[in-house]
């Protein structure tokens, strides 16, 4: 027997090096079966993407499925029936005149239904009556209560049927407030333009704005200098650095703060990073992803606590060189000690994972959960306040901490014109003898004051124009269309390959990374 490759031989004659057989070509019907299968192979993935297109646009439809999935899933303190859902809906699009649900705006159609009455008597959920009612009587201020009402209508909100924010939704504490913040970001956004503002940003009440870098110590002023094409403006955070634990009112009583990474120079952050550490997680205690103000413009959406995005374009972003959020964070001892009752959390290295997003606020929530008030106060003064002077003198000559005067002159001036005075007077004239009893003690609500009354009293400055001053800022590549929620995030970790090239350079010149002059 031949074996396989003689016998193939064998199909060749000696006169021609012709295959003595051949392939026939394929029939018409065989080819247009082909071209159709291609073809449908071809539409198939172009009409799912369409579909799921028109389906995160939303342009007056609803996804069945988020629909069902909402239905069973509700968002915590949202728990209104299917029915209730759809009968508040169908009366607020009868009331399209409502506050944010002018159709004389087409370029803010998601917000068409929405309704907000303002002047109805809202009752607060956390504000005593006391606070309320002198936050209400500061000029400029605006208090919104979060009510059902106001938690069912953010129900509604076209948020729930994308995808940025979905991996916060449906899980408890930090991640719940953190869609509750986006919701009301998305409010602020249609009462801002309603208002005719040209910016809008997201503070904490723990926050203030450091409008460093313009020629007058005034938000106004700083984001009239920006150039027109700008977006949107970051505005690093630095961090409160306390340097006593009976800290009674932070704004006036804190006055030296941790720089942020994006104000130092590598070298010095990284040189510095574990003494600015001191054995905590990460070099802030909390976030150092900064806040961002917002120029007010159409298709305008939050994207997160942080940052704003839009969804018909990448906006164009700056970071400002000189200017700050202050974060006052833990800056008081009841601080720590409030988070022993917070969030139904159980005080376990693993379940804490579900409820906070940073390494510090779980250990926090930990130590307040298990510890006594002794044990809790030696941990915050090893872990928050700064009692080394030496250390602490070593790292303000290096920048890495900086003393802030201002908030402190600045309420200072306000308490001794009686601002602070008339207001409390007035408030108390306002409420009953009873409503007066019940209210919260002087120093919560004097805090309280004084957060709103900086932030007016900038707001409301000089309005003197000034042409633009020089300042450098760093430019920030744009994200994508739909870019995901930018959560608090850490400050950058050690850098081990900078560390290892440091060291050699170092070596280089004779001396060691730990024996480095101060």
């Amino acid at each position: 027997m031949r074996s396989p490759s003689h016998a193939m031989a064998g199909h060749y004659t000696s006169s021609s090096l012709r295959p003595a057989f051949s392939y026939s070509s394929p029939s018409p019907s065989q080819q247009s079966f082909t071209l159709k299968l291609i073809l449908l192979l071809s539409i198939l993935p172009l009409s799912l993407a369409a579909l799921g297109f028109v389906l995160q646009w939303r342009g007056g439809l609803d996804d069945p499925t988020m629909l069902l999935w909402a239905d069973h899933t509700r968002f915590p303190e949202m728990e209104a029936t299917a029915l209730a859902r759809s009968s508040s809906s169908s009366s607020s699009f009868s009331e399209c005149t409502g506050t944010l649900g002018r159709s004389s705006f087409p370029s803010f159609p998601y917000y068409r239904g929405w309704k907000f009455d303002y002047e109805s008597n809202l009752r607060p959920k956390a504000a005593s009556p006391y606070v309320s009612k002198v936050l209400e009587s500061v000029s400029g201020v605006q208090v919104i209560y979060r009510t059902r009402e106001l938690e069912e209508q953010q129900g509604n909100s076209r948020i729930w049927n994308e995808t940025w924010l979905a991996s916060f939704f449906y899980k408890p504490c930090n991640y719940e407030l953190f869609v509750k913040q986006s919701l009301n970001m998305e409010m602020a956004i249609v009462m801002a333009r309603d208002a005719d503002m040209d910016w809008i940003i997201h503070l904490d009440t723990d926050e203030l704005i450091h409008p460093a870098g313009a020629r007058e110590y005034s938000l106004r002023q700083l984001l009239s200098e920006v150039d027109g094409n700008v977006d949107m403006v970051v505005f690093p955070n630095y961090e409160s650095s306390v340097e006593r634990d009976d800290i009674k009112e932070p704004f006036s009583e804190v006055s030296m703060f941790k720089r942020n990474y994006d104000h130092l120079p590598k070298e010095t952050y990284f040189g510095f990073y574990k003494e600015a550490t001191r054995g905590n997680p990460n070099y802030f205690l909390t976030y150092g992803n900064g806040k961002s103000a917002a120029r007010i413009q159409d298709h305008l959406r939050p994207n997160g606590a942080h940052r704003w995005h839009n969804y018909m374009k990448t906006p164009k972003e700056i970071k400002l060189e000189e200017a700050a959020v202050l974060h006052y964070t833990y800056a008081k001892f009841s601080d720590l000690a409030s988070r022993r009752n917070r969030c139904g959390c159980k005080p376990t290295k693993e379940d804490v994972k579900k409820c906070f997003m940073l390494e510090f606020d779980r250990a926090a929530f930990i130590i307040a959960s298990t510890t006594t008030e002794e044990e809790m106060r030696q941990w915050y003064r090893e872990h928050i306040v700064w009692t080394d002077k030496n250390l602490k003198l070593k790292l303000l000559r290096k920048g890495i901490l900086t003393r802030i005067y201002s908030p402190t002159v600045i309420i200072q001036a306000l308490r001794e014109s009686g601002v602070f005075t008339s207001i409390i007077e007035s408030t108390r004239e306002a409420l009953s003898k009873d409503q007066i009893l019940s209210a919260t003690d002087i120093s919560n609500s004097s805090s309280a004051i004084k957060d709103h009354a900086i932030s007016s009293s900038r707001k409301l400055g000089n309005r003197k124009e000034s042409q633009a001053t020089a300042r450098k800022v760093f430019q920030i590549s744009g994200t994508a269309s739909h870019s995901l929620a930018v959560p608090p995030l850490s400050p950058p970790g050690i850098d081990f390959s900078w560390l290892i090239f440091n060291n050699i350079h170092l070596i280089l010149k004779g001396e060691t990374f730990g024996k480095r002059r101060s």
